[in-house]
């Protein structure tokens, strides 16, 4: 038997309430769904305090969880940490710790009481709206969630010192892209400094974006240490067609220097610093490849530390999707609570171009953004001409309802009505929203759905601090996985002697020492540097590999033994080709000394590579893809969720056109059925009038004499009586046919929801077994570059001898 749940657990496709009448107010039994493709045209959410505006929004953030879409939230109020207030249990002792104290003496009850109370309501309201615990318990494990508390140790702390490393190639190949990332970063950092600076005529702004511009073409990063360097000593002279000198002279500079540096050098700014780096990537998804729904708490922030992190935020957003693939369905969400002041419509924060560019481009990217506000005047109506989805809720004044009726008309959308529009806005109440979406027929008026999340207001610093403490999800991100590493082979404590004297064809090699140049011992090695190609032609796959081996030198037949060799994390170009002075020699085996054996030792790296070395890769059965060289399991799960996501959405597109067909089929019918309905019964009410008639007249005329009761009379009358019975039977067979067509079209309907339901198993590749696949060289895919002796640098430790490279 079908649950209720059934109704609304659709694939790729987001609950968000319940359709209502715009004149009753009467709420309809059945769901409102919203497609969540849909959002990767944009939405903004408006309405006054107290219209339900952060419920709804949160409930599209729990929708886009539990379907499997990451989420980058701007919490500017402080309430959206709500969304790990979570308890499939609904027991009064887990809403204990969360609740509004204040609130339960304003009430008169105890703190106990009021949990309990506020259980109970949520128990309740989530069943009015047939969910339960079950569906809190899928949030969870849809996704993780993590509070982040910028310039603050409250939450995760969040490094901004990635935010000034060199941009991903894709971006410093668009020179526009560059430009706009150039120009936010200096405006943001100037703005924290307290510097109002206008990108054409402040010299601070021109100096830093240089300077960033000159840095950034080279692919170099720049650390706030580094920028503080670069404008004392910059790597250029002249400014345009001015000297530097008298463009920023030197004594003005140092000022500069010196104010960023007083900045960096202050202990309040020492947490924006520390923590998790700013890495998109990383913060969307977890080391395994599950979806995280990062929580930006900047609610302590001074204007200018909000402005400075929204913008160096929302850069990096951009800077991770230009370097993504293509694709029709929603990839993540960037979602922002209060708009107000980040995308004005005269002035031009830093936020305002990086959010300009991702209303116009991050469609393509499946990137959808999700703005919120109270105050509709306080948006750019021109740049929201770019948004698809309007969810519009009680407003404050009539001038807000002009301001938003003029920008639907931006839209260009067919479906817009303004006089019907204008009506339904002026009667909104409490969690009643018109949503206004540019991929559906007709506007509708809809009740928001109770949320899974706990509502409680904004967390205090406590409460997030305690919530993040004892969160299982508060695990820092893992900037890259973990390392193998082999052990290092044994050596002799003791220490050495002179360098050995070697024939001239023996190549030798020193690995680059680490530390101080005293007491080092080198010992030898055999180094093998190589690059191997794999390749299937038939799968059409193919990798390629640079390593570098270093293997232990023996005496005896067998001195090497490649097999037994370990990785060592080292460039070429590294090794030199003298040693330090005053280093001691460890003995040196006597094979190692004859240049022939060199020869046999290239020979047998170039076997052991053939016979062992193989390049991993990972197969999905599900979609019979294969992960990418270099694409690691998470980021390969990563891509099969865009790539199930895509796939879904055209399948469920393909079956609701086909079914579409049937439908508009099926409907036509039932509206000529209709149609013959309302002619048979008028007929028959035709009928039974001049029946009646003529029976009445006919009696009437054989009481009143005026007539006599003649068979032929009464035969005419009972004929009226036999025509009228049969169009009450025309009328009966109509209804039934218009039944029967009715029944065809609910058939129709629950086949096209069993069919969509069967895609929802082939598309859950979360839980999918991935498949190890193997690669092989081919006999002469093995390019042997270098084997040679490998002098490696030793310094005397507490148990004999410890490798001091790197």
């Amino acid at each position: 038997m079908p649950s209720k749940a059934d109704a609304y657990e659709k694939l790729g496709a987001f609950y968000l309430g319940r359709p209502c009448d715009p004149k009753s107010g009467e709420v309809a039994p059945v769901p409102l769904l919203y497609d969540s493709k849909d959002l990767v045209t944009h939405a903004v959410c408006v309405g006054m305090t107290g219209s339900g505006k952060t419920g709804l929004c949160i409930g599209l953030l729990e929708e886009a969880a539990i379907d499997g879409v990451p989420s980058l939230v701007i919490d500017v109020k402080g309430d959206l940490g709500n969304l790990m207030l979570t308890f499939p249990e609904l027991r009064g002792e887990d809403f204990r710790p969360w609740i509004d104290e204040d609130e339960a003496r304003r009430k008169g009850v105890t703190p106990d009481d009021f949990a309990k109370q506020q259980a109970e309501l949520w128990k309740k309201g989530l069943a009015d709206w047939d969910q339960g615990p079950d569906r809190i318990r899928r949030l969870r494990e849809a996704a993780e969630f993590a509070i982040y508390t910028p310039g603050s140790e409250t939450g995760l702390q969040v490094s901004i010192l990635s935010s000034f490393a060199a941009p991903p190639e894709e971006v410093r190949e668009d020179g526009d892209a560059l430009q706009e990332r150039i120009a936010t970063t200096s405006t943001s950092l100037l703005g924290l400094l307290g510097i109002d600076a206008d990108p054409i005529r402040s010299r601070e702004h021109i100096l830093i974006s240089n300077l960033l511009d000159a840095t950034w073409r080279e692919g170099k990063d720049l650390d706030l240490a580094g920028l503080i360097q670069g404008i004392q000593q910059p790597p250029f002279d002249k400014v345009g067609m001015m000297p530097l000198e008298s463009f920023y002279p030197d004594k003005d500079r140092f000022e500069l220097a010196m104010a960023i540096n007083n900045l960096l050098a202050a202990p309040t700014f020492q947490s924006w610093l520390k923590g998790d780096p700013l890495d998109v990537d990383k913060l969307l998804f977890n080391a395994a490849g599950k979806p995280r729904v990062a929580i930006f708490t900047i609610s302590h922030l001074s204007d200018a530390e909000r402005m400075f992190f929204v913008s160096l935020l929302l850069n990096q957003t951009l800077g991770w999707m230009r370097g993504r693939a293509g694709t029709s369905s929603l990839r993540a969400i960037v979602y922002m609570d209060e708009i107000f002041g980040y995308l004005p419509p005269v002035a031009n924060p830093p936020s305002k171009q990086p959010l300009l560019t991702m209303l116009k481009q991050a469609r393509a990217f499946g990137v959808g953004l999700v703005l919120a506000t109270q105050n509709p005047v306080d948006l750019d109506y021109k740049a929201l001409s770019n948004i698809g989805t309007w969810f519009l809720g009680r407003l404050q004044t009539k001038r807000d309802q002009e301001r938003v009726l003029a920008g639907l008309e931006g839209t260009r959308s067919e479906n817009f009505q303004r006089k019907e529009i204008e009506q339904v806005l002026a009667g909104l109440g409490k969690r009643t929203f018109l949503l206004h979406n540019v991929h559906e027929d007709e506007p509708a008026l809809f009740r928001t759905r109770w949320v899974l999340s706990y509502l409680r207001g904004p967390l205090t610093r406590r409460q997030i601090k305690k919530l993040m403490a004892s969160s299982t999800d508060a695990a820092p991100v893992s900037d890259q996985p973990a390392k193998l590493k082999s052990a290092t082979p044994a050596v002799p404590a003791d220490g050495g002697g002179s360098r050995p004297l070697l024939p001239p064809k023996v190549e030798q090699r020193f690995l680059p020492l680490s530390g101080k140049d005293e007491d080092v011992v080198y010992h030898p090695h055999l180094l093998g540097a190589a690059k191997v190609h794999f390749v299937d032609s038939r799968k059409g796959l193919e990798a390629s590999e640079e390593l570098v081996l270093l293997a232990t030198l023996t005496d005896g037949d067998e001195a090497v033994d490649w097999d037994d060799a370990r990785e060592a994390d080292l460039e070429l170009d590294r090794l030199e080709d003298e040693p330090v002075e005053d280093a001691t020699f460890a003995p040196l085996p006597d094979a190692a000394g004859d240049p022939k054996s060199y020869s046999g030792w290239s020979k047998a790296l170039d076997d052991s590579l053939y016979r062992n070395r193989r390049h991993e890769l990972w197969k999905s059965p599900a979609f019979g893809l294969y992960s990418s060289p270099g694409e690691n399991e998470r980021d390969f799960r990563i891509r099969l969720a865009d790539v199930a996501h895509e796939q879904r959405d055209e399948d469920v597109e393909k079956l609701r056109a086909k079914y579409g067909k049937k439908a508009s089929t099926l409907e036509d019918r039932i509206r000529r059925a209709e149609q013959k309905i309302e002619k048979e019964r008028n007929q028959a009410g035709r009928e039974k009038l001049q029946t009646a008639v003529t029976i009445g007249t006919t009696l009437l005329g054989a009481l009143f004499g005026r007539r006599r009761l003649t068979s032929t009379r009464i035969g005419t009358a009972t004929r009226g009586i036999g025509r009228s019975f049969e169009q009450s039977q025309d009328v009966g067979r109509a209804k039934r046919d218009r039944d029967a067509l009715v029944e065809q079209l609910e058939e129709l309907n629950r086949e096209l929801e069993r069919e969509i339901e069967e895609l929802g198993d082939r598309y859950r590749q979360e839980a999918e077994e991935l498949e190890p696949f193997l690669l092989k060289p081919r006999r002469t895919d093995v390019d042997i570059r270098l084997v040679a002796l490998a002098w490696v640098p030793y310094r005397p430790a507490r148990k004999g001898l410890e490798e001091a490279w790197g």
